[in-house]
């Protein structure tokens, strides 16, 4: 997906507070092609810059081609034609399974130790919950939705080429025919 194209899909992380998360999140991000990463709040830099490898879950590098960036505001940054969606936990939102991703997102999620504030939520198109028994890791929320997203907009091209690009290089394993 690109800027440029019918789909856009932005990750709004609302003061995240751990780098192995937003490394975590950065790799999803490659994985399933979204086209940024907004955050808000201090603590990610500063917990980056005391000794943690800022993307060292984000072992695929797509930090290298993905834009991570600090914002005052995901409101603010968000453009006009760009859906605001929250995820979180929050009673009434819809559950993903039932949800309809809007070609253009800005997916915002909460903070690892907290939630969405109400302003955001109040301003949100949708408010959409991953139906878990108990709350879900930052990363893996991130991924879940993602995957969603693709899955239900015909996004990828799955086929064996696919397979071939995106395993490990120590993987040559094939299904028996």
């Amino acid at each position: 997906m690109s800027a440029d194209s019918k789909y856009l899909a932005q990750i709004g992380l609302v003061n995240p507070k751990s780098p192995t998360n937003v490394g975590g999140i950065m790799r999803a991000a490659g994985c399933y092609q979204a086209d940024a990463v907004l955050y808000t709040g201090k603590r990610y830099e500063l917990a980056a810059r005391n000794g943690n490898a800022q993307y060292n879950t984000d072992t695929k590098r797509a930090g290298q081609h993905i834009p991570l960036q600090a914002v005052e505001s995901l409101l603010a940054a968000k453009a006009d034609d760009v859906k605001l969606v929250c995820v979180d936990l929050v009673v009434g939102a819809i559950s993903l399974p039932e949800f309809v991703h809007p070609d253009k997102a800005l997916y915002v999620f909460g903070p690892e130790d907290g939630t969405i504030g109400q302003e955001i939520i109040d301003r949100a198109d949708a408010v959409v919950y991953v139906p878990t028994v108990g709350c879900m890791n930052l990363a893996a929320s991130v991924n879940v939705l993602l995957y969603d997203r693709l899955a239900k907009l015909g996004c990828l091209d799955a086929n064996d080429e696919l397979i071939k690009r995106s395993r490990d290089t120590n993987n040559r394993v094939k299904v028996k025919s």
